[in-house]
């Protein structure tokens, strides 16, 4: 698609009575075939893909003949037609103009520019992003887009999977990509042309895929969004890793996006930004793997990593299971501004080891933050906690009462049951498929943790004389009833509700959730 003014044509013909309109997408100028091309229906969850010769197939018996039929590819203008116009004109073509972009050329300097990586790093083997053509025919198609922000113009060079499993014996055919935002939701796509990829065992190096687009000058600022879409049925399966409870973006074909912060895929990019311009980016801290605020706490069992920054009273940044201090990328600049942030890798996560073999506890947890406030000499912390980091944070203030202040948790629970029993038997069923297939006991040991703890009593709840704010989302999977009970049992604690917000408060709602925790906490 490098030729201005480029057409195609799509000869279309369907059997009206199944209403099952077939047809192959052409490059009208050079008369070839144009693959992976989406066809669908306007505002519906239900579309297919073109195969490689550009063939289609798509039965709209069931569809709303009022409603428009879309096809749509990277450098085109989208084509609409009206369900019952399309299915009542056999044969016919439908030409689409390509885009006509006019480029400004940008020189920089190398020296203006730096290189930052952005995203979702986790290697995460025990929480996976799961991709089965055979398991769900029907949602294989779909879409997944992550959030990325920066202030300043950045050049997009290269965008990483990370793969945790690739069982296949044939080409993974997929889609890369890059949605301007509209309402904190992807929005239009500003790619010149379609970024296909096919992705071979071969291609995986250190469990990383990745894809060089630098001469497809993508250049971004702002709210952005990265999607991946898969385009080909294939046999067997691919595990993405994936980090769990970070928000992501879904849609089937040309249904509404939504959004859902329970497992995203480790989507990150390779960029080169622009240091020249006024503002600073909002992901350019590398959070979670910055050199120079890195420090390691040395233990008999563990070693465990954590990053320090700001000044004032301490407070303790502890992520989700599965997760990292990356999690909290969007907190720790603003709340470093009021304490001294001391964000830590749970042992066995992250950049943290742990040499035990027994099982985890939250109490375990604890410990290590103990261990870590001595070490920093800090006499009392308070306590920011995500998910697991909620529940570690009310072991402590159970088991160390007089070295902690004040705890705010989001998301957490006090028996596995306030996940809901559904919840708790699916990772049952996980534990056993990961037992069955011989798995490291190392993936195994985050889920068995949610399965087995917390054992908080409501004793010990009433004996917490630390001051505690309980956060959840109103649509969190923390039962509503778990999370209130948590706070009523705790003495004179308080608690919110972000409205609309999920499991995910701390990335969907970063900025109200720490004025909340900046007011919590120096309130007297």
């Amino acid at each position: 698609m490098k030729k201005l003014g480029f057409l195609m044509a799509v000869a279309v013909s369907c059997m009206v009575n199944a209403q099952v309109i077939t047809g192959i997408v052409l490059s009208k100028e050079e008369n070839k075939p144009v693959p992976y091309a989406n066809i669908g229906v306007e505002k519906d969850r239900l579309g297919t893909v073109s195969d490689a010769s550009g063939k289609f197939v798509l039965d709209v018996s069931a569809v709303d003949q009022r409603k428009n039929i879309r096809v749509e590819i990277a450098g085109y203008e989208p084509f609409s037609m009206n369900v019952a116009d399309f299915i009542r004109q056999n044969p016919h073509q439908i030409v689409l103009n390509e885009k006509v972009t006019h480029i400004k050329e940008v020189k920089l300097s190398p020296k203006k520019l730096v290189d930052k990586n952005w995203g979702s790093n986790t290697k995460n083997k025990s929480v996976n992003y799961i991709v089965n053509p055979e398991f769900n025919k029907e949602s294989f198609f779909g879409e997944t887009a992550l959030q990325f922000t920066t202030k300043k113009r950045a050049k997009i060079k290269r965008i990483n999977l990370n793969v945790a499993q690739f069982n296949s014996n044939e080409p993974v055919v997929m889609r890369y990509s890059i949605y301007s935002d509209e309402n904190n939701l992807p929005g239009k796509s500003i790619l010149q042309e379609d970024i296909t990829a096919e992705l071979t065992a071969d291609q995986i190096k250190d469990g990383v895929f990745s894809l060089d687009v630098n001469d497809r000058n993508i250049w971004v600022q702002g709210k952005f969004y990265v999607g991946i879409q898969f385009l080909k049925a294939f046999d067997g399966n691919v595990r993405l890793s994936a980090a769990l409870f970070k928000t992501g973006y879904l849609r089937q074909f040309y249904g509404d996006w939504e959004k859902v912060s329970i497992a995203a895929p480790a989507i990150n990019i390779d960029v080169k930004v622009d240091k020249t311009a006024k503002n600073e980016s909002d992901e350019s801290s590398d959070f979670g793997s910055n050199a120079t605020a890195g420090k390691v706490l040395h233990l008999n069992d563990a070693d465990i990593y954590y990053e320090s920054y700001g000044k004032g009273e301490p407070l303790f940044l502890l992520h989700g299971n599965g997760g990292s201090i990356s999690d909290f990328s969007k907190e720790i600049p603003e709340l470093s501004k009021h304490f001294r942030v001391i964000a830590m890798d749970t042992r066995g996560q992250g950049k943290s080891t742990d040499a035990t073999t027994e099982p985890l506890t939250y109490i375990k947890f604890a410990d290590d933050v103990k261990a870590l406030a001595d070490q920093l000499g800090m006499k009392k912390i308070n306590i920011l906690g995500w998910s697991d980091g909620g529940n570690t944070g009310l072991e402590f203030a159970i088991k160390y009462p007089d070295r902690v202040n004040k705890v705010i948790t989001s998301g957490a629970n006090v028996v596995p049951e306030g996940l809901g029993d559904q919840e708790v038997q699916n990772m049952k069923n996980e534990v056993a498929a990961k037992v069955a297939q011989h798995k490291p006991e190392s993936e195994i040991r985050l889920i068995q943790l949610m399965i087995d703890e917390p054992k908080i009593t409501k004793e010990q709840l009433n004996n917490i004389r630390a001051k505690v704010l309980v956060v959840a989302g109103e649509n969190d999977m923390i039962l509503p009833s778990h999370t209130e009970y948590i706070a009523k049992e705790i003495p004179g604690s308080e608690i919110k509700i972000y409205k609309g917000a999920s499991h995910g408060v701390p990335v969907e709602r970063a900025e109200e959730l720490s004025k909340d925790v900046i007011e919590f906490i120096k309130k007297k």
